[in-house]
């Protein structure tokens, strides 16, 4: 009975139940800044955009037209069920009361007791609800970029289940770590917006992946190419566009630390895109509408760790090693002989640890008096923190998504059989086409 009164109790604080911290925080709303709060909640936006339409059109143009409907769908539900996952007991694991460092508390599962008064520490001058609801759309685009690693394959319910653990199981702790008071960032590890948080674990994730799914069937003998470039140049230009919410809206206002932000992502997409072009067209002797495309992720990618911790000519530097590492790392993956379809490990795990590293060596307090001096600078100590956050979430990312990965092939599998993937995810999953 007591078990049953407990249940009843939570369900009614989550679908209607008076709640006394909510209607006393709406009562007593205090230090609101409307310019702050908007620019918040269009940043918001902006990053939803990022993952519907953006992610989802971008995967959606580089697979092969059988399988597009399967791949846009990934990012679509994604974003659906982390938003439900989020509210319920994600945003108190991520960012609640800390438990020793490692983990939020459940005080505010539910969102109880997240209201309409600001938070001291996430984001005084805009309501409390306003920074959850950013952070979710983070932790939204987060499991939704993996899913690019091992397109054309995976199957649709394999691909809900892995998602949902994911999101509580890997990024909720990583994310308190850096960000909601726990250990990490206790140490000094610094990431403005994601470069560990978001790109490291989904790049780092990737791989684990696509090593435990193994290649498609035709990988180095089929034609695979794109289907729709138009489509992926269209896309790159929705996620240019709402990656100014992800970094310029990590200031939490409308204010200079923004101005920062947003002037450094736009430089380092631009000189990633570049670099990216540059190196191509010396190498395979043309430049590629896909090449360009793809130097600007890795740009955008790049910077994001610092971009409100560097000044401009800082973001051309990390644009010019985006551009070139992330080509590299593509090149010469055959060679490790990988399948990841649509490229996350080459450009989201490679520039999300250099761009941690980056900003350990090119963060000043003469741009951002609330971050830190680099290496440039001789702060060796946080240079340190930062290399520590790399290992420390790349290592937990990786041994985290091999679990998860293991427990959901013992329960519905993880791969579609070899004749639905030759029919394509679309029918085989889905019973739709995307063309007709």
């Amino acid at each position: 009975m007591v078990g049953l009164w407990g249940v009843i109790t939570f369900l009614a604080m989550l679908f209607g139940g008076a709640n006394p911290a909510l209607a006393q925080q709406a009562a007593g709303v205090v230090g609101i800044s409307a310019a702050d709060t908007a620019w918040v909640l269009v940043c918001s936006a902006l990053v939803l955009a990022m993952t519907v339409p953006g992610l989802a059109l971008f995967y959606g143009g580089l697979v092969r037209s059988k399988n597009v409907l399967g791949t846009i769908m990934h990012s679509f539900v994604i974003l659906c069920m982390v938003s439900i996952l989020w509210i319920v007991v994600g945003y108190s694991l991520a960012f609640g009361p800390d438990v020793k460092g490692v983990i939020g508390n459940l005080e505010w599962a539910g969102l109880r007791g997240v209201g309409l008064t600001p938070h001291a520490t996430y984001g005084p001058t805009i309501p409390h609800q306003a920074f959850m609801i950013f952070q979710m759309m983070f932790a939204a685009i987060t499991p939704a970029l993996i899913t690019g690693a091992f397109a054309e394959r995976m199957k649709f319910g394999g691909l809900m289940l892995f998602a949902g653990l994911w999101s509580l199981l890997v990024y909720c702790p990583i994310a308190h770590w850096l960000w909601g008071g726990g250990w990490l960032g206790t140490l000094g590890a610094m990431d403005f917006a994601g470069g560990a948080v978001v790109h490291i674990s989904s790049g780092i994730s990737a791989l684990v992946c696509v090593l435990m799914l193994g290649a498609r069937h035709g990988y180095g003998t089929d034609y695979m190419a794109p289907h729709n470039l138009p489509m992926v140049l269209l896309a790159t230009g929705l996620l240019w566009f709402g990656w100014f919410g992800f970094n310029a809206g990590s200031a939490l206002g409308a204010n200079e630390t923004a101005v920062i932000a947003f002037t450094t992502t736009h430089i380092a997409a631009a000189a990633g895109a570049l670099t990216w072009m540059a190196m191509e067209w010396a190498h395979r002797g043309t430049p590629t509408v896909l090449g360009v495309a793809s130097g600007a992720v890795a740009g955008l990618a790049m910077v994001t760790p610092g971009a409100g911790y560097i000044n401009t000519f800082s973001a051309v530097l990390v644009g010019l090693v985006a551009g070139s590492l992330s080509y590299w790392a593509i090149v010469k993956k055959g060679k490790f002989g990988y399948d990841d379809s649509l490229d996350v490990v080459g450009i989201h795990g490679v520039a999300g640890v250099f761009g941690m590293l980056l900003t350990g060596v090119l963060a000043s307090k003469a741009v951002n008096a609330a971050g830190a001096d680099g290496l440039l600078v001789g702060n060796v100590n946080f240079f340190g923190a930062q290399v520590l956050a790399v290992v420390v979430v790349g290592g937990f990312s990786a041994c985290g998504t091999w679990g998860i990965l293991k427990l959901v092939d013992r329960i519905v599998g993880l791969r579609v059989t070899p004749e639905e993937e030759r029919m394509g995810l679309d029918l085989s999953q889905h019973n739709e086409r995307a063309y007709s």
